[in-house]
């Protein structure tokens, strides 16, 4: 009960002390009268003028660039697809993207843990697409191949994991599933 009177003034000599202190401030002098519109720059410029024209950049080749590179002309043209398919160097590019390929791994381990070695596969080569010598989704392949009955597929994709990192975490395994995908071809050509 006490609490609420007190409250009550302390409130009333706060605001009282708040309305002087407002009252006393010192006057600038430079009050703005009315709201002015900022200062531009008045130079008449063309429509097809930058106005941050001394910072373009040049993109134009040097002069002489023709005479000096007298293939580069087809090299573009081969590069960006506007040449002859049947002559271009370049026939497609592919896309690189080592996230998106990482992301693909890991839903082809989801898969490969559930036994879905199907969709696994599918998972393993997307990666490939994104990272085309990624180790891991060799070695992972060439599990599903094996474990989808196509072991001559599954030896390609062991070997690869091989060529990429001979001495990787998997190479002893994949060196002893390749071994036993060899007498396994043997003994099938045996009988």
């Amino acid at each position: 009960m006490l609490r609420s009177p007190l409250f009550l003034v302390l409130a009333i000599s706060l605001s009282g002390i708040a309305a002087a202190q407002v009252e006393t401030l010192p006057s600038s002098g430079n009050d703005p009268v009315e709201t002015q519109a900022p200062p531009r720059y008045d130079r008449s410029r063309g429509s097809d003028e930058s106005s941050s024209r001394d910072t373009r950049i040049d993109l134009r080749p040097p002069a002489n660039d023709e005479k000096n590179h007298p293939y580069s002309r087809s090299a573009v043209a081969d590069a960006t697809g506007n040449a002859d398919p049947d002559t271009a160097d370049v026939q497609e590019f592919h896309p690189w993207d080592p996230h998106r390929a990482a992301k693909n791994i890991e839903v082809g381990d989801f898969y490969l843990k559930r036994k879905n070695y199907s969709a696994a596969l599918d998972r393993y080569r997307e990666a490939l697409v994104y990272k085309d010598n990624d180790a891991i989704a060799n070695y992972r392949m060439a599990q599903c191949l094996e474990k989808l009955n196509q072991p001559d597929e599954a030896r390609l994709h062991y070997e690869a994991y091989l060529k990429i990192l001979p001495h990787g975490e998997f190479s002893t395994d994949a060196q002893k599933r390749l071994q036993q995908l060899s007498s396994d071809k043997s003994q099938t050509s045996k009988k």
